[in-house]
């Protein structure tokens, strides 16, 4: 009986250990954003002296002073003008290349391979690597100081991510339906439309998502291509604490709280999507 009850209480004690567990990883995970916060509220003194200490009071002047500084509503303007461009163009662009490689019978099988080869590849490549190329072209183009200079580069450097989440959740969508959906007269525009598309949301909303995450934080291309006060983003009007001979801590701490703090609140209200469309492109891939 004692062995029983040893074996009926196993998966107690597996659940107990995997919430102890799982409390343990979200307290490391959460304390750089805690302890980032506690600096938010001290001087600049205290943080490069006493980083690991209370702040003596909870004052605001690190948060009046960032919000004096950096012009909010024109950095979230900006910010948010890019993203919502950006992200319907390479939304239509990756919704259809990933189409045509899902459902396209290529006649050489090398082909479709190495164009898997080449989306993989763009992966595997750091932005830093290609700052000074684009740099370069965009100057030639002269867009420089222009949302044509942030939003070409975020469409390139999104394909890949976004064509490869799209096309495995296409391998597994059931081209019977497609194909009873075309033999009633469906054109292709209305087939994607009316069939594919609803299917295929929450690939959508977990795209849509890591792109929004992706622009809002982006940093390397905005400080190359925008020198210019009215077009910077909000990653980039955090900088201004840093001048020439001195460095604002404090304000920089607090600004940066500004901007994750509605991150937080972003991705708190659409992780459901981002765990749905996972799943079903893990599922269906």
């Amino acid at each position: 009986m004692n062995h029983i009850a040893g074996k009926r209480s196993n998966p107690y004690v597996h659940a107990i250990g995997t919430h102890s567990l799982s409390y343990a990883v979200t307290l490391v995970v959460l304390l750089p954003f805690l302890w980032m916060i506690l600096l938010s509220f001290k001087s600049n003194n205290d943080i490069l002296n006493d980083p690991f200490s209370l702040p003596r009071t909870f004052g605001l002047d690190n948060y009046v002073r960032a919000w004096n500084t950096l012009n909010l509503g024109l950095l979230y303007q900006n910010t948010f003008l890019i993203a919502v461009v950006t992200i319907a163009i390479e939304l239509v662009i990756t919704f259809m290349s990933s189409y045509a490689l899902s459902r396209m019978v290529f006649r050489s099988a090398k082909l479709k391979h190495s164009i898997h080869v080449l989306l993989l590849a763009g992966l595997a490549i750091p932005a830093f690597i290609l700052l000074f190329p684009v740099y370069r072209i965009t100057i030639s183009l002269d867009l420089l100081n222009t949302y044509a200079s942030l939003i070409i580069p975020y469409i390139a450097t999104s394909i890949s991510f976004n064509t490869l989440l799209f096309t495995g959740f296409l391998k597994g969508f059931p081209k019977e339906v497609e194909e009873a959906a075309v033999i009633d007269g469906c054109s292709l525009f209305t087939l994607c439309r009316s069939i594919v598309v609803p299917v295929i949301m929450p690939v959508v909303a977990t795209i849509f998502i890591f792109n929004v995450l992706y622009i809002w934080n982006e940093f390397p291309f905005a400080v190359t291509l925008v020198n210019k006060d009215g077009m910077q983003t909000i990653s980039l009007g955090i900088s201004q604490f840093k001048g020439r001979f001195n460095i604002d801590y404090g304000g920089i701490i607090a600004a940066s709280t500004l901007l994750i703090i509605p991150q937080l609140v972003f991705f708190a209200i659409f992780q459901r999507f981002i765990i749905e469309g996972m799943t079903a492109g893990a599922v269906k891939g």
